[in-house]
């Protein structure tokens, strides 16, 4: 019987989980050969995952140019967490401010998606974040917020596999900016995104930390 054979994306999202997760310690190697040995493929699929893995800020270049996991720690996380947040509590704050009735209602949809037993919820968190982006209208402080989203994604999706807990807190923090931008409360929106990211963070570290405990 054939092996299956993995995608690009399907070696990216392993490699991240191994990353989050601490089978892949900051500083291990990622060579192409032994990676493509592991997944029974071509070496393309796998420099493609590496890649992004690179451009997301997961890996970082090593000697000869070889890729190793990057060497995250606490302060560098919280500096990207901080930042990410600031500017999304502005886009929420602006978002509620300008977002049409129709651009409202829609924002409404993927939080009840959000609701959904079966829902895959870090997709659901990541539509909802592009909304309220798109919703502020402000096409500088956009690419801002998506330039650190990408750098901050694979953490923000590991949170939700901490478990039901951190998933219904989080359904909770979108229920409450959604009130807020209806309101066009743009101060209580700002305030209820920044407490959401800081949550988040908060949620993140101590997963970091469990993965480097022996």
């Amino acid at each position: 019987m054939a092996s299956p054979s993995f995608s690009a994306d399907q070696i990216h999202a392993q490699l991240i989980r191994d990353i989050v997760g601490g089978k892949l310690l900051p500083g291990a190697p990622l060579a192409e050969v032994q990676l493509a040995g592991r997944f029974g493929v071509s070496r393309t699929p796998i420099r493609q995952a590496l890649h992004r893995l690179d451009a997301e800020g997961m890996v970082e270049r090593g000697p000869r140019r070889a890729y190793l996991v990057r060497r995250m720690n606490h302060d560098a996380l919280r500096d990207l967490f901080e930042s990410l947040g600031e500017i999304e509590a502005l886009c929420a704050g602006l978002a509620a401010r300008r977002m049409t009735p129709m651009e409202q209602a829609a924002l409404g949809m993927i939080v009840d998606q959000g609701d959904r037993p079966n829902a895959d919820y870090a997709e659901t968190n990541r539509r909802f974040h592009e909304a309220l982006r798109l919703g502020a209208k402000n096409a500088v402080m956009a690419e801002l917020a998506a330039d650190l989203n990408r750098r901050s994604l694979p953490w923000r999706d590991a949170q939700f596999d901490k478990g039901q807990d951190r998933i219904d807190s989080s359904r909770m923090e979108h229920r409450q900016i959604l009130d807020a931008v209806i309101a066009h409360d743009a101060d209580r929106a700002s305030a209820a995104m920044r407490a959401h990211m800081a949550t988040s963070l908060g949620v993140i570290e101590k997963l970091m930390s469990e993965r480097t405990q022996p």
